[in-house]
């Protein structure tokens, strides 16, 4: 029996993010080194913005099995 193995930035590519003041698709992924969140796995996300434009934001993932 094979899997499928998905990365987390696979996951999230493609991904809409909103906050209260970005609001767009998720277009670029990588492991951010210096951001800590507890338990989590920091990333670094560059987002299409829905009025044009981009900006980059932190995201926190964590496995909760």
């Amino acid at each position: 029996m094979s899997a499928i193995v998905y990365s987390i930035e696979n996951l999230l590519i493609g991904k809409l993010y909103r906050s209260r003041s970005v609001e767009g698709e998720i277009i670029d992924v990588e492991p951010h080194k210096s951001a800590v969140y507890r338990n989590a796995e920091a990333y670094l996300v560059r987002i299409r913005k829905n009025g044009g434009g981009y900006t980059y934001r932190t995201v926190a993932v964590a496995d909760v099995r």
